[in-house]
């Protein structure tokens, strides 16, 4: 009888570490995940939706700004020789072949040349906002998905328990745990769905203005390289 135990005890032990041995297959995970998603109800949706905006928006405005950031280094000295030599339709040109919002910026200025130095300021300032303004495009969207997509967890936190404490009521005496685990379920997905999709996007907005402030620093660095280029022949 012992040894029918031990034999027994035995098997148990091999079929529960052959168990455990068994790689997850990655269909399973995908679909264990699926079903708990729609398990969180219908706000799941606009959180779904928020999250593939947060996406898109972070990789057209990266790539966007990245492109934005790329120019010759030597674009203010080669600028520098021409105008200093009289050749201002060559830097005219060279600005128009560089294409970034540097040297549009620029570009702006030389077509400025012989007016007054406000003008020329002016015309400049003119053109850096435009410019950052097209760089920050889809920045508002994506705050609004950083702080919205939390708050629309926190409402599927809300319904989810109602539901749970409206069946409570309605069950009388025979409350179970199954009874309640649609509205919790409800209640703990949404808000761990729209905690994830507010962070990242948080995160990917931060990214983005970090990026941003780096262009626009080197625009307002050349900016001011070109007001002192021109001053310097009334030197």
């Amino acid at each position: 009888m012992l040894n029918l135990i031990i034999l027994q005890a035995g098997q148990n032990l091999a079929t529960g570490v052959q168990a455990a041995a068994t790689p997850v297959q990655p269909e399973g995970i995908v679909t264990g995940f699926f079903d708990m998603a729609m398990k969180g109800g219908p706000l799941m949706v606009p959180i779904v939706l928020l999250s593939f905006l947060a996406v898109f928006i972070f990789f057209d405005r990266y790539m966007a700004i990245r492109k934005a950031g790329k120019m010759d280094p030597r674009l203010m000295d080669r600028v520098r020789e021409y105008i200093m030599d009289g050749k201002i339709e060559s830097a005219y040109a060279l600005c128009r072949t560089e294409n970034s919002p540097t040297s549009r910026m620029i570009e702006k200025g030389i077509s400025r040349i012989g007016r007054p130095m406000a003008d020329v300021t002016t015309a400049i300032e003119n053109v850096g906002n435009l410019e950052v303004s097209k760089l920050e495009k889809g920045l508002p969207a994506l705050a609004s998905v950083a702080g919205g997509a939390p708050m629309l967890g926190f409402i599927g936190t809300v319904t989810g328990m109602i539901s749970a404490f409206y069946d409570m009521a309605n069950a009388g005496n025979n409350i179970n745990i199954t009874l309640l685990s649609s509205g919790i379920y409800q209640a703990m997905v949404t808000t761990v769905a729209g905690l994830i999709v507010g962070i990242v996007a948080y995160f990917a907005y931060n990214i983005l203005v970090a990026n941003v402030e780096k262009v626009v620093f080197n625009m307002e660095a050349a900016t001011s390289d070109f007001m002192d280029m021109l001053n310097e022949p009334a030197k």
